[in-house]
């Protein structure tokens, strides 16, 4: 019979796999820990996002040029705040500052760094759309001292850990070290992440394919013909898929993470490298699809194999169920040597 009082939170769950991070002695272990917290606030205030003068535009932009909402500039004050302090990175990268943010006077650096979007999605915030929290952990290469951008700018095969958090009906943080994907949902009556979704496996062929189908005209001839198998028109390869996209990579990437699915943000006429970034995006993402069985790609080449070359690059993305992206590829690999 099942032990109904029996419960596994974030922190147990990740304790208990400090046997695959023997060299970590419990760092890692904390800084996830530390992530789950900012989590936590950011969600405090999401909640209360209708009731307090916390929703709209912040009269700002970022570095990527977008207008910025204030819960934006609330998550990347929280998270880098939730970091900086606790001795175990050595920097931070946000997708909302133009440079490498460094751990503070006084404070000591540690051995890992942290890459994160606060709050991707965010413009679905006023219309109350699911909305979250993306972040990517590595390793630092340098001996000491401050963190410097080499520590950062790594292919994502090297990261130890990834996730996110989604902020929807329930609030939900899923991720990775490397060995299986595991999902917790906040139970907001004790505060606490319990784990709800273990060892997560994606299907190898998704029911949905989610692209926003507005940039059909400027993109290549290659995923057109793609994004049209996916309609049906390619029945003896493909089998024709339910559309569905939010808007918010984390609220479409988990939704075909366990059901199965394919997300594509590619590359079109005015955006060549597409909207994606390669560190605070799609490395997380293509990690955990990765662990989970699946695939992703940048349309011919493995994302985590790419050298980032600046804290902001971009990438196209396909992510999601194994077939699905290699039937991208394929489809793109055959446009290309027709053309």
């Amino acid at each position: 019979m099942l032990n109904r009082t029996m419960v596994i939170t974030l922190e147990r769950f990740i304790l208990d796999q400090e046997a695959f991070h023997p060299d970590d002695t419990g760092e890692l272990t904390n800084l996830l820990y530390d992530i789950a917290l900012g989590a936590k606030m950011i969600a405090s205030q999401i909640r209360r996002a209708g009731l307090v003068n916390i929703i709209g535009t912040a009269a700002a932009v970022n570095v990527q040029g977008e207008e910025q909402q204030k819960l934006d500039v609330y998550a990347n004050e929280t998270l880098k705040n939730a970091l900086n302090h606790t001795g175990r990175v050595c920097a931070i990268a946000s997708e909302e500052d133009e440079e490498l943010i460094p751990i503070p006077d006084g404070y000591p650096a540690g051995r890992y760094t942290v890459a994160f979007d606060p709050l991707d999605g965010s413009s679905n915030i006023d219309v109350n759309a699911p909305v979250g929290t993306i972040f990517a952990i590595l390793r630092r290469v340098t001996t000491a001292g401050q963190g410097t951008l080499a520590d950062v700018l790594q292919p994502g095969r090297e990261l130890v850990a990834a996730g996110y958090v989604i902020y929807g009906s329930s609030v939900m943080m899923v991720y990775s070290s490397g060995h299986g994907v595991h999902g917790f949902t906040l139970d907001p009556t004790i505060g606490e992440f319990l784990l709800s979704h273990e060892n997560i496996s994606t299907p190898r062929t998704g029911k949905y394919y989610s692209v926003n189908e507005s940039n059909f005209g400027r993109w290549s001839k290659g995923v057109q013909r793609a994004v049209r198998g996916f309609h049906g028109d390619d029945p003896s390869r493909m089998k024709g898929k339910n559309s569905r996209y939010i808007g918010s990579l984390v609220a479409d990437f988990h939704r075909n993470l366990i059901a199965g699915g394919v997300y594509l943000y590619p590359g079109d006429a005015k955006n060549v490298d597409g909207k994606l970034r390669l560190l605070y995006e799609c490395n997380p993402m293509a990690f955990l699809a990765e662990a989970a069985g699946g695939k992703a790609t940048d349309g011919t080449r493995r994302i985590l194999e790419i050298s980032p070359t600046s804290l902001h690059q971009r990438t196209p993305l396909v992510v999601g169920s194994a077939d699905d992206v290699d039937y991208v590829a394929r489809v793109i690999a055959e446009t290309a040597g027709a053309a």
